[in-house]
């Protein structure tokens, strides 16, 4: 998977908390510091993320994303 994004960190998903319209996914990064990126409930369906996955941290901007292989 490619990306512009150029702050790229692996990291394991510790936590979902579903809403309606907005989900929150906790991640935990190597360095044993928690981030957290606000998705669409729409998103977080379409990439299937749950605790216990690798995911990839894109930070650029104001935004963190998440990608999953």
């Amino acid at each position: 998977m490619k990306f512009g994004a150029r702050n790229q960190v692996v990291g394991v998903v510790t936590g979902v908390k579903k809403g309606e319209v907005m989900s929150l996914v906790k991640v935990r990064i190597p360095v044993e510091c928690d981030l957290a990126s606000a998705m669409t409930t729409e998103s977080l369906a379409e990439l299937g993320l749950k605790k216990g996955d690798q995911v990839v941290v894109l930070v650029k901007a104001v935004n963190v994303l998440l990608g999953k292989e």
